[in-house]
C-alpha cells in the first residue's frame, strides 16, 4: 500500500519549471512523435508522454484563452492512429503571433483530463493549464509561418523546451 501511495505522488508530480526562453516552447514533457504540416498552413507538434512524464501541461506562450473544448471519444493508446477519435480538450490560445491551438488527447489508460482555466482567462507563457491522467499525447499547432526547431524522436520539456525556430 505505500508503495502504491509513492508511485501516485511521484506519477503526478507537477515541479517548478521555467523561466522559458523561446517565443513557443512545449506544452507537456514526453518526445516529440510527428511533426506534420497542415492544410491552413499551421504544422502540429505532437508529443507524446509516456507513464513516467509529468503529466501537467503548460501553455505554450502567453495570451488569452479564447476555447476550451472537450470533445468525448474513445481511449486507444495515443500513439495510434486510431488515436485521432480519442477523447480530447481543445485549447484556442489568441497570442502575439496568432491563434495557438494545444490539443490535449487521452490515451488507452486515461480517463480524465482536467482543464485548470476558463475561456477569457490570460495566461503566461509555461504556466499550468490543465492535467491528464496516466499520461497520453499533447499536439501543439504552431501558426503558419512559424517553423518547428525540434525533431521526431527528441525529448522535450513542458515550459522549458523551444519549439519554434527563429
Amino acid at each position: 500500500m505505500i508503495a502504491l501511495a509513492a508511485g501516485m505522488t511521484w506519477f503526478f508530480r507537477d515541479p517548478e519549471r521555467g523561466p522559458a526562453t523561446g517565443r513557443v516552447i512545449s506544452a507537456a514533457d514526453g518526445v516529440v512523435q510527428s511533426i506534420d504540416p497542415q492544410s491552413d498552413g499551421r504544422t502540429r507538434v505532437a508529443v507524446f508522454m509516456n507513464p513516467l512524464n509529468v503529466h501537467v501541461n503548460r501553455a505554450p506562450l502567453s495570451g488569452v484563452v479564447t476555447r476550451v473544448e472537450h470533445r468525448p471519444g474513445g481511449f486507444r493508446p495515443a500513439f495510434d492512429k486510431d488515436s485521432e477519435r480519442n477523447e480530447r480538450v481543445i485549447w484556442t490560445l489568441e497570442t502575439e503571433i496568432g491563434e495557438v491551438t494545444v490539443v490535449q488527447i487521452a490515451g488507452a489508460m486515461v480517463r480524465r483530463i482536467v482543464p485548470y482555466l476558463a475561456a477569457g482567462q490570460k495566461v503566461e507563457q509555461g504556466e499550468r493549464i490543465g492535467l491528464i491522467r496516466f499520461g497520453s499525447r499533447v499536439d501543439v499547432y504552431l501558426p503558419s509561418g512559424v517553423a518547428p526547431a525540434v525533431e521526431v524522436g527528441q525529448k522535450v520539456r513542458a515550459g522549458e523546451t523551444r519549439l519554434d525556430a527563429d
